[in-house]
């Protein structure tokens, strides 16, 4: 083991890619970086994380923003959740630690969002703490070691990863960081032993691993089944005014506090026109409406929408309340949904 640790962390040394966020010991900036990163790839979340630290440069500022602004931020990032979440634990540190982000486990897995990777990885990295991480990567990385059908999402086989992975950590008082370690098995998932056509011979610790020896990494760990992709319909109502266009703040469990185009979700079967009429009346919206016949297809996970765009004949006009809001579609003030993004542009017209 002690091997195979010193082999994985000289590689590391040597080839880790930079990262704005590995320039650092502050345990704000990290968390940050690591929030971002979850379901989302570096290259992705890099400029985010520029802006977003840039805009909220400490736990205080964050938590002292409006969280239109803090969606704003993260607009275009998706899974938004992970944004409201940390917004929302940045005020608990705000409010009940002096604003300086916890550095005992125990404090730190207390935060909204906060789960046991999260904690692992922002200590380990921030300030030593010997704690393990388990994410995609690493989870991948163990089951080719061993060659192993292990797969996190399995409650049996998590509980064996994370004793893997508590197992590894280097020891208390050695000279090898928690933090570099817990780094470089993320780094050797990410980079090497990716889910597909893993680059075997660049790896250094190739000569530990199960799978390799068997020459069948790819078999490790098994394909999860995916979920069946269901099909939605959805209306919404592009209502003009000037350059603006007139937004709505949903709510709900998906997209919750993000705007987008007034619109409602439709049965199979359901007349589009008469359903979006009868929402935009429930928002004291008053428009005459006509169908486009413009449809924009979008997914957000497992979910296939077709939206029907309609537009209005005449004037507009809504009352002001707070989850209505006449805006510049260009602007960055207001946090659209990616849908909202498309149905706003110019539809492209067919090549001659």
């Amino acid at each position: 083991m002690a091997q195979l640790r010193r082999k994985l962390l000289d590689w590391y040394h040597r080839f880790r890619r930079d990262m704005p966020w590995r320039r650092t010991r502050d345990p704000y900036r990290i968390w940050v970086s690591e929030v971002m990163l979850q379901q989302t790839q570096v290259a992705t979340a890099t400029p985010y994380y520029e802006r977003f630290v840039k805009r909220f440069p400490d736990v205080v500022t964050l938590a002292d923003a409006p969280l239109d602004d803090v969606l704003a931020a993260w607009a275009g990032l998706g899974y938004y959740r992970r944004a409201r979440f940390l917004h929302e634990a940045a005020r608990v540190v705000a409010r009940e630690h002096g604003g300086r982000v916890p550095t005992t486990a125990a404090a730190f897995a207390s935060l909204p969002g906060v789960g046991r990777y999260t904690v692992g990885a922002v200590l380990s990295i921030s300030v030593g703490a010997r704690l393990p991480v388990l994410d995609g990567n690493v989870c991948r990385v163990f089951a080719r070691w061993t060659a192993s059908p292990l797969q996190a999402k399995r409650p049996a086989d998590a509980k064996r990863l994370w004793s893997m992975a508590e197992a590894l950590l280097p020891p208390a008082g050695g000279a090898a960081a928690s933090g570099d370690w817990n780094q470089a098995l993320m780094e050797l998932g990410a980079t090497v032993c990716t889910p597909r056509a893993p680059r075997c011979p660049e790896c250094p610790v190739r000569a530990h691993c199960k799978a390799h020896a068997a020459g069948t990494p790819e078999a490790f760990p098994p394909v999860a089944s995916r979920r069946e992709v269901v099909k939605l319909r959805r209306a919404v109502a592009l209502l003009r005014r000037g350059g603006d266009v007139l937004l709505a703040r949903r709510e709900g469990a998906l997209l919750d506090g993000m705007w987008e185009m007034p619109g409602v979700d439709l049965a199979p079967d359901a007349d589009a026109g008469v359903a979006l009429r009868s929402a935009l009346r429930a928002l004291g919206v008053k428009a005459r409406l006509a169908d486009t016949s413009r449809r924009v297809k979008h997914t957000i996970t497992h979910r296939a929408i077709e939206v029907e765009v309609w537009e209005a004949t005449g004037a507009v006009t809504a009352p002001r309340r707070a989850s209505l809001r006449w805006t510049d579609p260009a602007s960055r003030t207001l946090a659209l949904t990616a849908l909202a993004k498309k149905v706003v542009a110019p539809a492209k017209r067919p090549r001659a």
